[in-house]
């Protein structure tokens, strides 16, 4: 490790192969944690690089807890986090959404690291709990349309940088792998970044791959469409600007999206939208979510008409069934 700092210190990169043989290094508990804080620490200084990336989640993959969902095509919706901006659960609400909306869900997903509450969190005061029994995993995604990957059980490479992370208490290049390292690795990906530069990012990598994906950020710094301003999207064949408008809705201010001040009440937000009983803004916010994903999975469909798909789940009463089916197959 001395010699990776000693490089990475002196303003050079790493490539892919050395970016991979460092985590699968802290995956076998050879480096102290003053040097695994020292080496995520870089990363708060400057930009990872597209090799950087390439190489860490290679070798999360290749360490995780594999999935097979047998052929069955899904979606995760998932952010990076790390935006600062204490929203409630709006991806993890999305999931339910979609999910009632009659798509399969695996959703990836973790406690919040620079956030009060992350989607386990939210879920696990719900009453869920955690399994990495893919035939448990199965029966949740056949009788709910979402399972859920908590990702410590998925991960276990990565037991020695939680606790190190949650006392940096910022976010970290681990925030940007999140969302690459689904064990299931899904057909359909609408992934949330805190930035241009990982939006960016995003884009080369997923161009390399064969799923489909919607990257988005907000300009004024969401890792979601927030409805607060303009959303940078990117798919496969298309990036474009939207406002709220594109989804038929008004600009909300940011106070409309707060998240609460604990893990109970990040809980009855969530639950309240996913009963019809949410905020307008609220609810529109994550209806446009939920509708991008579902055009990720039929990209020729309009994105107002896979709007009106995420609010007939909620005014069904399927997105909360959604819940309620995931919480009963534990």
């Amino acid at each position: 490790m001395k010699q990776i700092l000693n490089q990475l210190f002196e303003h050079q990169k790493l490539n892919k192969a050395q970016a991979r043989e460092v985590l699968i290094n802290i995956s076998k508990d050879l480096y102290n944690p003053s040097q695994i804080a020292a080496f995520i620490s870089v990363y708060l200084m400057r930009t990872i690089s597209v090799e950087e990336l390439e190489g860490f989640r290679s070798a999360l993959l290749e360490l995780c807890v594999k999935v097979d969902l047998e052929g069955i095509e899904s979606v995760d919706v998932c952010g990076t986090g790390g935006d600062g901006k204490n929203t409630f659960n709006i991806s993890t609400s999305s999931a339910f959404v979609i999910a009632g909306a009659g798509y399969k869900v695996s959703k990836h997903g973790n406690y919040g690291v620079s956030s009060i509450c992350g989607s386990s969190n939210v879920l696990e005061h719900l009453g869920y709990q955690f399994t990495n029994d893919v035939d448990k995993l199965k029966t949740q995604l056949d009788k709910a349309n979402i399972c859920f990957f908590h990702a410590p059980l998925f991960h276990p490479a990565l037991k020695s940088v939680g606790p190190i992370r949650r006392e940096l208490g910022v976010k970290t290049f681990f925030n940007l792998l999140g969302p690459l390292v689904n064990p299931a690795r899904p057909t359909n990906q609408l992934v949330g970044v805190f930035n241009l530069k990982v939006l960016k990012l995003y884009q080369y990598l997923m161009q390399q791959s064969e799923t489909k994906y919607t990257v988005v950020h907000a300009i004024d710094g969401y890792d979601e469409v927030s409805l607060t301003g303009e959303a940078k999207i990117i798919q496969k064949d298309k990036e474009y600007l939207v406002g709220p408008s594109f989804f038929g809705v008004p600009t909300y201010t940011e106070e409309a999206m707060f998240g609460g001040d604990d893990v109970p009440s990040a809980g009855k937000i969530m639950v309240n939208v996913l009963s019809g009983k949410g905020t307008q803004a609220q609810t529109d916010v994550v209806c446009a979510n939920a509708a991008l994903a579902i055009n990720t999975f039929k990209p020729e469909v309009d994105v107002k008409d896979c709007i009106a798909e995420a609010r007939e789940s909620i005014a069904s009463g399927k997105a909360i069934a959604a819940l309620n089916h995931l919480i009963a197959h534990n």
